[in-house]
């Protein structure tokens, strides 16, 4: 499976270095939506190129987008692609069996409320031992697949491919337009 993550890129690192494609940033998490940092380092990763640029860019929604929108810090927001081993398994939190199993409700997977979805996170990632990871649909557009993957996933991943994002990548537009952003020229 090729899953795509969209991130602040050091392309001086290696890929498991801080900056690269599979870096773990467990002491900088804590405010994401499955992050328990005394556990396990997650990465926030999608089915879908444009979900992981949508997640990136959602915070300039109402503003014009400008190529320094493109960096965090002094880094350059790229996009991954990662190769996640077929004998991998996920919880699937898109499946109404695995959510009666797990005794989730929708609309607590999708809530906003951190302290409930990282008690929840944290929770699976401590019954399901072999799961590299958690999948769920996307707030932004339920048909877009996002995945949290516990660091215990990294010997799984390799790194297919990562690119530094610029304005005039199609996968830019394209969630650009899905976020309504207009685009300096």
């Amino acid at each position: 499976m090729i899953l795509f993550r969209c991130f602040p890129w050091d392309g001086g690192v290696g890929p498991t270095a801080r900056g690269g494609a599979l870096w773990f940033p467990r002491m900088l998490q804590g405010e994401g939506r499955h992050d328990a940092p005394e556990r396990y380092g997650c990465l926030y990763v999608s089915e879908e190129p444009v979900s992981a640029v949508v997640e990136q860019l959602a915070r300039f929604v109402g503003m014009e987008l400008a190529a320094l929108d493109l960096l965090r810090g002094s880094l350059p927001l790229a996009l991954a692609g990662l190769r996640l081993a077929e004998s991998a398994t996920l919880v699937d939190l898109d499946e109404p069996l695995v959510l009666a199993e797990e005794e989730l409700r929708p609309s607590l997977v999708a809530t906003h409320e951190r302290s409930r979805t990282q008690a929840d996170a944290a929770a699976l990632y401590e019954r399901h031992e072999d799961a590299a990871g958690v999948r769920w649909w996307s707030t932004f557009e339920s048909q877009w697949a996002n995945v949290t993957l516990f660091d215990r996933a990294v010997d799984g991943l390799d790194v297919e491919d990562v690119r530094a994002l610029e304005l005039e990548d199609d996968v830019v537009g394209e969630a650009a337009r899905f976020l309504g952003l207009a685009v300096a020229a």
